[in-house]
This record gives structure tokens, sequence and C-alpha cells, in this order.
């Protein structure tokens, strides 16, 4: 134990005594620790942000469908029975179509086509969604002839405003043209255009009656107050109906596919950032082949009076320890500093939509690590040159 508390203390003097190479080394691992860090925070933010908004305002924490078409059961019994569960805090019924829209703005007809129209709920919407709250003009649909239309639709439709009136054409199930005149109730904006901005709401019982689909319901969104029961919930829900065609999905599986791609994406950038931290460890191997040529005489001084190829060997590596703990520790807070920052700021990905922030502890603790493993190996060449150093030899190149 003494020996090893002596080459401790021997490696932290020697270090310390070049205190331009310690800064180097130091901050060689807390640029490389801080890259994975940022890299995290936007990145995964804006997974998590995507995540976020899909649930908030499309698929809920729990989407309900129906294997053959649409589901035929009642909004107030499907609602009432998910709500009777202390998990669930709301559940809605959505229907989609497409539908044609034209309206005269200024004494000219403007058109438009292939428009992704929903029927809402309204009173249940608001639970279950936040698509009202994107309501930057004007109020959510409150009435069967009301219609809150996305930005870019109202855009498209030669700038759309709230009073104006929009002649709206829907295919019902029978191939016929129904066509209602809808008077635009609001205007829906989300930030980073993840909501229904390209898309145009109204009354669920408007759009059963265009599509000639009385009682029918295309998806039920369901909200929890606690997102982590979302399987638990779902497997419920498919054991207490097993003579439908229900189909329940996490939010995970019901957005897989627009997910998928982010994900790839996510690995690549932090595979990016771990390829990072592989170049401060050879930062550490340069500065740490400094030290020992720089130390020639002492490494010769003290292997003359004794000390074991064992005891060099061990001080380097002490020395990388140092560098390592040291590096983890300020690059850990440089990076909780930037979280901190982005959290609180409530950073945005191109000013536009806000990112979900949170502390991943797991991967905070597994990078720490992995800077500190990447030191000590780093460590590891220059101490096996120093042992190879010969006494004799060492004292004559001074």
């Amino acid at each position: 134990m003494f020996f090893v508390d002596y080459r401790l203390k021997l490696a932290k003097r020697m270090l310390f005594n070049k205190k331009g190479s310690l800064i180097g080394a130091v901050l060689a691992v807390t640029i490389g620790i801080l890259v994975i860090h940022v890299n995290f925070v936007i990145f995964q933010g804006l997974f998590d942000a995507i995540v976020r908004d899909i649930s908030n305002y499309r698929n809920g924490d729990i989407l309900v469908t129906d294997e053959a078409d649409f589901i035929d059961k009642s909004d107030l019994s499907l609602s009432n029975w998910f709500e009777r569960i202390p998990y669930v805090k709301a559940a809605t019924p959505r229907l989609s179509s497409t539908a044609e829209m034209n309206m005269t703005k200024n004494g000219k007809l403007i058109e438009e086509t292939r428009v992704p129209i929903v029927g809402v709920d309204p009173f249940r919407d608001v639970l279950a969604s936040t698509v009202h709250e994107t309501v930057t003009d004007g109020s959510y649909v409150f009435s069967r002839n009301s219609i809150v239309l996305g930005s870019n639709v109202a855009e498209d439709l030669g700038g759309a405003q709230v009073g104006d009136s929009v002649k709206v054409l829907v295919v019902d199930r029978w191939g016929h043209d129904q066509i209602r005149r809808f008077t635009v109730s609001g205007i829906a904006k989300s930030p980073g255009g993840q909501g229904f901005d390209y898309t145009a709401v109204v009354h669920i019982d408007t759009l059963r009656d265009m599509m000639n689909r009385p009682g029918d319901t295309g998806s039920f969104m369901v909200k929890l107050n606690d997102p982590s029961k979302a399987f638990e919930v779902k497997e419920f829900f498919l054991r207490s109906f097993p003579n439908d065609d229900f189909i329940a999905e996490t939010i995970e599986e019901s957005a897989e596919q627009q997910l998928a791609g982010f994900r790839s994406g996510i690995a690549m950038i932090n595979m990016i950032g771990y390829f990072g931290m592989m170049s401060s460890a050879f930062a550490i191997v340069t500065i740490q082949m400094m030290l020992v040529n720089g130390k020639t005489k002492e490494i010769g001084v003290m292997r003359a009076i004794g000390a074991k190829r064992k005891d060099i060997l061990l001080i380097f590596i002490f020395q990388g320890m140092i560098i390592g703990a040291i590096g983890a520790g300020v690059g850990t807070a440089a990076g909780l500093g930037y979280t901190v920052y982005a959290k609180e700021t409530k950073m945005s990905f191109n000013n536009s939509l806000p990112l979900e922030v949170s502390y991943n502890w797991e991967k905070i603790i597994q990078t720490a690590l992995t800077s500190f493993a990447l030191a000590i190996i780093a460590s590891l060449y220059p101490s096996y040159r120093a042992t190879k150093l010969l006494p004799v030899e060492a004292m004559r190149t001074v």
C-alpha cells in the first residue's frame, strides 16, 4: 500500500509540474465528452420532441384502430371503458378522409385538392389532445358547420381567415360527392409543423354524415396520466375485447415508420461523437509521450535507485487515471451545464420545434466511464515506452 501511495503521489507531482500538458490532456477529454452531450441534447431532444408531438397531436399514448375497416362500437362505450382505468386521462374518437376545398377570395376562386381532413369530438378531443392549443387565430371546432384550417392549407387557399366560407367536397363510401359549406372558426399552426398545419379539422359527426358512415370511427386516441403504463393498458384492452378485430399500439409501435429514420440518424451521430472521444485518446497518447520524453532523467534516476519497470509503468498509468478522472469530471459538468441551459431556455430546433430535453443519467455515467477508461488505455503505450528506458541510457540522454 505504501508503494502504491508513493507511485500515485509521484505521478501527481510529475503531472502537475507540467500544467500545460495536464490542461491540454484534460481539455481533450472534456471536449470529447461535451460533444457527446451536445449531440444528445440536440438530436435526442429533437427525436423526443417529435415523439411528444405525435403523441399529443395524433396518436396519443395508445392508438386503437380496427384491423378490417372502421370501429363500429359507439364512442361513448369505448371512451367510458378507457376512462374508468386510473392510468387513462382521456380517450377521443377520430375519423379521417381526404377532401377537395375551394373558396372565393377577392373575387377569385381558389381550389385546393387532396387535403387531409380529420373529424374530432370537440369536447373529448381537448382532453386527449393538444391540437386545440395550436389554434393561433380564432377558436377550435365548436359546431357542426365550423372548420379549423391548418396554416398551410389556409395559405394555399389564398390566405383564408377566420369567418371566411369554405366549400368542402368529400367522396362518400358509395363513391358519391358530398359537398358542405363551412365557416372557418380558426387557423392552426404548430411549432415545427408537427401538428395539423397541412390538415383541416371538422366535427366528427359532420364528417360521418359526409362519408355516409353513421356511428363509425377511424381510430381512438388514448392519452395516459402515466405513459409508462401504455403497454399494460394496451394488453388489458386487447384481452377485454378478444372477439373484436381491434389493433392497439403504443406510440413507439404506431409511429414506428416515422421514427425509424430518426433512430438511425441518432445512432450515426452518437457514433461520430464516440469517434471524437477516441481522437481525444490520441491526444492523451501524444501528451503523455511528451511527458515521458521530458522526464527521461527522472526515470533514469528512479531506475538507478531500484525502481522496477512495474513501478514506472504504474506511475504513468496513474497519470492516465488522473487525466481521465479530471477530464471526465470537468466534461460531465460542462455537459450537464449545457443540458440545464437547453432545458431552462426551452431550446428549439431551427427556432421552431421546442426540444424535449431530458437527463439520461445512464448515458451520462456511461460517457464519463468510457472517457475515463479511454484515458487509461491511452496511457498504456507511453507507460510501456517509459519502462523500456534503461538507467544508463536514460542518464546519458540528459
